[in-house]
């Protein structure tokens, strides 16, 4: 008997065989314990992507590398302040791209204790910075190959090691790390930026060299990824991390089951021709990868970095007397319903949250656009305190659909996406695409802002309705599923619209490793403990 149901696309009935076995998976401090600290990259992220925009607001980095002061101060150029911020992104481009071969190569732990590490090189390079702005914006560039390389590792390591009951949740603390990062890069900001010397930028950056060891040396206190520790044949380190994270014994059912699932997958993979990277083009894979790709990208284009870069230059065109209040205000909306979204990717499926808060999104940008242009005083703002407030509001509104719906999520969705030999080049091109339009909004946002102003908002407002209507045509229902279901889902051309009523038939060999511990399905004679 195969390992899944042959049948087509249609709705299954759940076994009781299945229903047994979720329900013998366990909540464990081990596994929730190797989803926080593997975070710690995701708020990394957030911290340095948080900082920049308070840093051209702080007189002593206006100093030294603003173009000319006027009457409100120091004033940048739009495409120096647009370098300065995009130089990170596109460092983080160029690290994703390599991650997925570093990852392979390595192991993912050693991966992300060496992405972390080389994070600290770009934050000496800013913190050395005088009068040059260049040399501030390559230090950026190089702290991003190590943030971008983190961001493709770091949700791979969760994904693979998470007991499908957690994944989703694990998987998407990382983007609840990345809000606190930028909460708490924010509310250093607000405590340095009176100082009038360079303390009020470099004390904020130097604290960077905190989380990367953080990160760089707790990760190794952690296991393998036991899908990689598999597949470079270490089998008896594999069934052991699933049982301990799982907290059940190494000859449990559902670790039985896991294993089996990964060995028939892995069989499966050797029995074909050897993989090249150049295959999730192919017409079998061609589907996920784009799939991945518009996630990914979209999850930019929704706009929620145009508030997080440039929200102190936005919100002191509304009249507010300090903009660093209000940057504290979003980044605290946005850091507490990112905890609420958990409770969203737990609970409600992938599919409905991603629509629904695409649709809440467009409606923000809605308001946000034409309140803007028609309602605030460009040269006044102060007579219109009205319309600074509902901009503020709905500012607001926009990241609680953000932060619950579209942050944590699409991780948690390209995470679960690929095949296990194809995941990490898949996941590294995915990510990759984030980082491009994370580059050219950073680039191009200050000019387009200048030309078109709140109308930019609409553009948003479009990207957010057709990333709703693609994910009702294209994502399926992955919620409480393993990886290796996900992939049966995606051979078997499960309809995204009815993808959540499927279910998988439980491995013959699974069913009955009670009785029988010593068999395993496709695999060697163990003991009752499951060790070779």
């Amino acid at each position: 008997m195969g390992l899944f149901s042959k049948k087509s696309a249609a709705p299954q009935t759940q076994s009781q065989d299945e229903i047994d076995l979720a329900a013998e998976q366990k909540v464990t401090f081990r596994a929730v314990f190797l989803g926080v600290v593997a975070s710690v990259g995701g708020f990394m992220f957030g911290y340095v992507s948080g900082q920049i925009s308070g840093f051209f607001d702080m007189e002593d980095f206006g100093r030294r590398f603003g173009n000319y002061q006027d009457a409100d101060g120091w004033v940048f150029s739009a495409y120096r302040q647009g370098a300065i911020v995009a130089l990170l992104p596109a460092g983080a481009l160029l690290g994703s791209l390599v991650a997925g071969r570093i990852a392979d190569t390595l192991g993912r732990r050693i991966a992300i204790s060496a992405s972390a590490l080389f994070s600290c090189i770009g934050t000496i390079i800013e913190i050395a910075s005088t009068t040059h702005w260049a040399q501030f914006a390559v230090g950026r560039l190089i702290t991003g190959v190590g943030i971008g390389a983190l961001s493709v590792v770091v949700p791979m390591y969760q994904s693979e090691s998470a007991p499908a009951i957690l994944r989703g949740i694990l998987v998407s603390c990382y983007q609840l790390f990345i809000t606190l990062g930028i909460w708490t890069a924010e509310m250093i900001n607000y405590g340095t930026h009176d100082l009038s010397s360079s303390a009020s930028w470099r004390i904020p950056n130097g604290i960077s060299f905190l989380w990367a060891l953080v990160l760089g040396g707790g990760i190794l206190f952690l296991p393998e990824s036991p899908r990689y520790a598999y597949r470079v044949g270490r089998e008896d380190e594999a069934r052991n991390t699933i049982a301990r994270l799982a907290g059940l014994e190494p000859s449990a059912r559902s670790v039985n089951m896991q294993i089996d699932e990964i060995r028939m997958k892995l069989e499966e993979e050797k029995a074909g021709a050897d993989t090249k990277w150049y295959e999730i083009f192919g017409p079998a894979l061609l589907r996920r990868t784009l799939i991945g790709i518009i996630l990914q990208s979209g999850q930019q284009l929704t706009g929620a970095n145009f508030f997080f870069y440039y929200g102190t230059t936005i919100f002191k065109a509304t009249g507010l007397s300090d903009s660093y209040v209000t940057q504290i205000i979003l980044g605290s909306v946005n850091a507490g319903c990112t905890v609420a979204g958990l409770w969203v990717v737990k609970n409600v499926g992938r599919r409905k949250a991603l629509i629904g808060g695409a649709l809440w999104m467009t409606m923000c940008f809605l308001v946000y656009s034409f309140v803007g242009r028609f309602v605030l005083d460009p040269v006044n703002p102060a007579s219109t305190p009205q319309a600074g407030n509902v901009l503020i509001v709905f500012s607001c509104f926009f990241i609680v659909a953000f932060a619950t719906t579209w942050g944590p999520l699409v991780w948690a969705v390209v995470a679960e996406l690929y095949p296990a030999r194809y995941r990490a080049p898949a996941m590294a091109l995915a990510t990759a695409s984030n980082w491009l339009w994370n580059f050219l909004m950073s680039l191009f946002t200050r000019p387009i802002t200048d030309s078109i102003g709140y109308f930019y908002g609409l553009v948003f407002a479009g990207c957010c309705l057709a990333l709703a209507a693609f994910v009702w045509l294209f994502v399926i229902e992955s919620k409480d599923r393993t990886l290796e279901e996900i992939e049966t889902m995606y051979n078997q051309k499960v309809s995204p619209r009815h993808s959540s009523h499927w279910h998988a038939e439980v491995p013959s060999g699974s069913r009955d490793a009670e009785e029988k511990p010593e068999v395993h399905s496709g695999s060697a004679t163990t003991s009752s403990h499951g060790e070779v």
